[in-house]
């Protein structure tokens, strides 16, 4: 097809532009390197109608594009070779114009034969296995772009390579994970990081099979890119660490082994290699090829590149998956610390508000326009708590993805046929419950896997299907998360966990307990059922670990399970950390905050219900069970007005299966209030988790069921 007068247009532009470039660029130095190539690679595109410009033209970029892969600078020959081909250009397309021939790419002042060197070769002269130089002082805005993006295009390619696990032939989740390696690649040649940059190139090319049907993604290979993918993250989480602490990378992370595996499995496939030699002719040009994805909104360069602004080319989000959907409106990324300095804030503001109402009710509240200004101000203040809360709120997503990719492993390592289901991933929490709630769920996966899933022989052996299932999922209720893991394995015997108890120690024997007792149980401090210890499990070390994570969160867990059904591991959570919906009692002259997810009920109780058992003191008889009473004035040393339990009100509180009754004077109110740092003088008191200021402006310490218990 010939080239039409816009086309001419277009080269000529990129042509100036290129020139531009090269007059600027020095030899030893790497500024026009990545404009240069990529103006070649629109300069490409438009010469596809011509074969006598469109060869020369190939062949210069492939020679840039392996001196970004091997992050080296321009050098003499290589610049010469660029500025003879801006010189070539113009004439050769004036003889295109007037129809005469353009002249054999050997006319060309300049040897560009040496493209036809592979890039492979190119990247194999250069060691991979090195410490990353980061050049921290100039490049400290644009490696904090680089991270959070990077971060992104993994958690995209752990969850689109599961999506390939299960569906091998899905085209949208084999090109997002191209289009993620790529972007890595030209990144991170582009700011120098060699080990990220060849792992990246590697894995890219093997993917190009694939996308070109000349392999097969199967399980071994989508392990091997799982591998190459662990080992980007370890490699970001160095950058960081430099960024965040300003520590440089002090250890090399090997990738090399990867990339010969990843090496391997692209010699083994039926096609020659991507990579092939680059010709003068006709050489392979990948960056030209991606086809743009229908409905996907384009998003515009992360990284802002002054000096470069072309380096990295606006990207299209794909979903993982077919079924994902598409980002529909802009977003922006924000410094985490300035969403907790907002919190903060409006925290102060609530607490202000609070005050004015309180005011206003002691002054009488008798002007209209002042109830009306004070009522306008909640509402407004209420909006303003809930939109920097829903601020902080991210996806739980990404955790669960984690344990979808733990299960796949586990479940090769133990041999055993394993679907993983989850719902719910959508569900937002607090970004720091999120980050705190994955270590629980890694030990509670493992649990399920090793413990409460049985291998496939068994499985059959018990009239059940062959390939056990798990499901994680994750919903609202009320004003709390829960977190749900479900197992149809082989259940808990409430007997064996109780005669494993006794034998350790842990109760003594013939201590009577309710069956909730029993399964609370297996969260104590070094106990395990496990008759020999795996390098998954078996030492007792993880879910007491659960348990003390999931308290610090102020939540709990609990459990239900039949013998041959499976179990179910439930967590309650609340929605944030920042703010607690709590129960203000009054002890004596101070008040106090009991969180409502710890509280079942509050009662005055009867004379005939209180009594007093050896060895366990009060005791309160709660429809036919004995619930021991804590007088919260002697655990804080303060004075109470209610000498006896009938005289005051009985909070019945709830912790780890088990409940107890707090004695206090009276219930002042149910109300959000928000937490308080105590400071470090006050760090770990037993029996508190906070302070807050109530709406008349005293402090109430927020209390910690949990460590009060424990402490009594």
């Amino acid at each position: 097809m010939p080239i039409s007068p816009a086309q001419f247009a277009a080269i000529e532009d990129a042509l100036n532009r290129i020139a531009v470039e090269s007059i600027l660029a020095q030899p030893g130095r790497d500024e026009g390197l990545v404009p240069s190539y990529s103006l070649l690679g629109d300069l490409h595109d438009l010469c596809a109608g011509e074969m006598t410009l469109r060869g020369p033209v190939a062949a210069m970029r492939a020679l840039l594009e392996a001196r970004l892969d091997a992050a080296q600078p321009f050098d003499e020959s290589l610049l010469g070779q660029l500025r003879g081909l801006v010189e070539w250009l113009p004439a050769a397309m004036q003889r295109v114009k007037s129809g005469e021939p353009a002249g054999a790419a050997d006319a060309i002042p300049l040897p560009l034969t040496p493209a036809a060197r592979t890039m492979d070769e190119e990247s194999d002269a250069c060691p991979r296995d090195v410490l990353m130089a980061l050049n921290l002082d100039e490049n400290r805005e644009l490696l904090t772009e680089f991270y959070a993006e990077t971060v992104d295009h993994l958690q995209q390619i752990e969850a689109a390579l599961l999506a390939l696990d299960q569906q091998p032939d899905n085209p949208e989740a084999l090109n997002s994970i191209f289009r993620s390696f790529h972007t890595i690649k030209g990144n991170a040649g582009f700011l120098c990081l060699v080990p990220m940059q060849s792992l990246a190139h590697e894995v890219e090319s093997l993917l190009d099979l694939a996308r070109n049907n000349q392999l097969r993604l199967t399980a071994p290979i989508i392990t091997e890119i799982l591998r190459s993918r662990d080992a980007l993250q370890a490699l970001t989480q160095q950058v960081a660490a430099a960024l965040e602490k300003g520590r440089l990378p002090d250890q090399v992370i090997p990738v090399g082994h990867l990339i010969q595996a990843v090496k391997r499995l692209t010699a083994q496939s039926d096609a020659p290699p991507v990579r092939a030699a680059l010709t003068a002719a006709e050489p392979t040009m990948e960056f030209s090829e991606p086809a743009p994805i229908p409905d996907e909104p384009a998003i515009a360069p992360v990284v802002p590149l002054a000096a470069a602004p072309a380096a990295i080319a606006p990207r299209k989000v794909a979903a993982a998956t077919a079924g994902g959907k598409s980002a529909g409106s802009a977003t922006v990324r924000v410094n985490t610390e300035k969403l907790d300095s907002l919190m903060d804030v409006v925290g102060e503001l609530v607490i202000v508000q609070s005050q004015l109402v309180e005011s206003s009710r002691q002054n009488g509240g008798t002007s209209s326009t002042l109830q009306r200004n004070v009522a306008q101000l909640a509402r407004i203040t209420k909006e303003l708590q809930s939109t920097a809360m829903a601020l902080r709120m991210i996806p739980i997503k990404p955790t669960f993805q984690k344990m979808e990719r733990l299960a796949r492993d586990l479940a090769r390592d133990f041999g055993k046929k394993v679907a993983f289901i989850t719902s719910g991933d959508e569900t937002e929490l607090d970004r720091t419950v999120v980050e705190e709630i994955g270590d629980p769920l890694v030990h509670m996966v493992r649990n399920a896997l090793d413990h409460g899933l049985e291998s496939s022989a068994a499985r059959l052996a018990a009239g059940k299907p062959e390939t056990g299932e798990l499901h994680l999922r994750a919903f609202h209720q009320g004003s709390n998360i829960v977190i749900e893991l479900h197992d149809d394995g082989r259940g808990i015997d409430p007997e064996r966990i109780y005669a494993k108890a006794v034998e350790k120690g842990v109760v003594p024997a013939g201590t009577p307990l309710s069956r909730e007792e029993i399964l609370a149980l297996i969260f104590a401090p070094g106990f395990s059922t496990a008759e020999k210890v795996t390098a998954v499990s078996g030492r007792g070390v993880g879910m007491d670990v659960v348990k003390r994570n999931i308290e610090k969160l102020r939540g709990k867990i609990e459990i239900s399970s039949e013998v041959g059904r499976g179990s179910i591991f439930k967590i309650k959570l609340p929605l944030t950390m920042a703010i607690i919906d709590g129960l203000v009692v009054r002890v004596g002259q101070d008040r106090f905050i009991l969180p409502s997810t710890s509280v079942q009920m509050a009662l005055r109780p009867a004379r005939e219900a209180i009594s007093t058992v050896q060895g366990r003191g009060e005791v309160l008889d709660l429809r036919g069970r004995f619930v021991p009473i804590h007088r919260l004035h002697r655990r804080f040393g303060i004075a109470g007005d209610a000498a006896n339990p009938w005289d005051g009100i009985v909070v019945i509180v709830e912790t780890s299966g088990r409940i107890s009754a707090l004695l206090v004077d009276e219930m002042v109110s149910k109300q959000e209030v928000v937490i308080k740092n105590l400071g470090a003088f006050m760090q770990n008191l037993p029996g508190v988790a906070g302070g807050a200021i109530l709406g008349d402006g005293t402090i109430a310490l927020i209390l910690d069921p949990a460590s009060l218990l424990n402490a009594a």
